[in-house]
């Protein structure tokens, strides 16, 4: 490939996935501009269009870790994880239904989302420190999304897209982690009642608490550490699987119980 100018490049694959949202139209990939190996100029992307839902509105309220789990890495063709940004207007834990119309190309994954109590700026965010840093865990559904047409992503197009972001949905049952162990935590996800994927913490970078130590090295090193307040979902714990509109999702995650969501029939 020849090589592309660093700018350029970015206002290109900006525009392309802009317009996708936009329009409800999923876009060619966008490493035939970004690459395949340039993550930095890929996360450059993900930071402008981040900046524009700011501009719009959108507060930033954390952080999601993405291809955490190897069946997920499996089913992408990649190797590696990567993380996007939360904002406020995904959260649909409130709503009676998942708006369809919303999305794109959706795909649910059941995660163990992770509140935080304290900043994660300083210090060798080791393993005690991340523990520490951590108020509560809780079952979460992420419906994840691709701006990408027939979700043909390789690591630059999907870290572009924040991640393949979408929306995501998080149960109300907070507990400590002196109440439970996400490495311990089994899943069983159903759609329509189907028993469509199977996992448990390990699956998760080997423990999703592994994960969220990750992400915080990984987001003080790009300059956007994780804060006290935000929410982290730690990535999936088994396979995703399609989410159209009209299903019913339902994960069941020991323990912390079972988060669902219905989703709009249009």
């Amino acid at each position: 490939m020849t090589p592309l100018d660093g700018t350029g490049s970015v206002a290109d694959a900006l525009a392309r996935l802009t317009t996708a949202a936009d329009t409800g139209v999923p876009c060619t990939p966008v490493r035939d501009v970004l690459g395949t190996t340039d993550i930095a100029t890929a996360y450059a992307v993900q930071q402008q269009l981040i900046a524009a839902r700011v501009a719009a509105g959108a507060t930033i309220v954390g952080r999601k870790i993405g291809l955490t789990s190897p069946a997920v890495q499996a089913q992408l063709g990649v190797n590696r994880p990567d993380f996007g940004v939360l904002l406020d207007d995904m959260d649909v834990s409130a709503l009676p239904e998942v708006p369809s119309s919303r999305l794109l190309q959706p795909k649910a994954e059941a995660e163990i989302a992770v509140r935080l109590g304290a900043d994660l700026i300083d210090g060798d965010l080791d393993d005690a420190q991340i523990r520490a840093a951590v108020s509560g865990v809780a079952a979460a559904l992420e419906i994840v999304d691709s701006r990408v047409q027939n979700w043909d992503i390789q690591i630059t197009d999907t870290v572009a897209d924040n991640a393949s972001s979408g929306l995501y949905v998080i149960a109300d049952n907070w507990l400590t982690l002196d109440e439970v162990e996400p490495i311990d935590v089994t899943m069983r996800m159903y759609v329509d009642d189907e028993l469509v994927s199977e996992g448990n913490g390990a699956a998760c970078l080997g423990d999703p608490l592994i994960a969220l130590g990750w992400l915080a090295r990984t987001a003080r090193e790009y300059g956007q550490p994780l804060l006290a307040g935000q929410v982290v979902l730690t990535g999936a714990l088994g396979p995703m699987v399609p989410s159209p509109p009209g299903s019913v999702v339902r994960a069941e995650l020991s323990t912390l119980g079972t988060v669902h969501a219905t989703f709009s029939k249009d």
